[in-house]
């Protein structure tokens, strides 16, 4: 990844000017959407301290799996509900594509400590 790649989350900023700096820890997520094109961003570049590290801790296994045979090719935000950076809880409905098909998903966020962290899919 360079400088001048656009970010895999769909956003339209640059890398470095968006999931970058997240990434690679210089950064937290100031909301709940922030946190999951981050996450997603980590599972396009097979990111596993990421996502375990932005995993909340009572609901993240002990490893994070990753499927090597997934080529992600974009990601859809389909709805945020609060999350905001004055939420303490969010949730956002995304979709996910990948070679072959694609993954929906509403995922709910919750902050700790001053940070956002993944916290599990909501049944639909």
């Amino acid at each position: 990844m360079s400088t001048d790649d656009p970010c895999p989350c769909g956003s339209g900023k640059l890398y470095d000017d968006c999931c970058g700096p997240l990434l690679a820890s210089e950064r937290l997520a100031t909301t709940a959407e922030q946190l999951m094109r981050s996450r997603y961003t980590a599972y396009f570049y097979g990111n596993r301290e990421h996502l375990w590290r932005t995993w909340h801790p009572k609901t993240r296994p002990a490893e994070v799996p990753l499927d090597s045979s997934i080529t992600w090719k974009g990601l859809r935000i389909l709805d945020v509900r609060d999350g905001g950076a004055d939420d303490d809880t969010g949730v956002v409905e995304f979709v996910a594509s990948y070679d072959g098909g694609e993954l929906r998903e509403r995922s709910s966020f919750a902050k700790r400590g001053g940070r956002w962290f993944y916290l599990d899919e909501e049944p639909s």
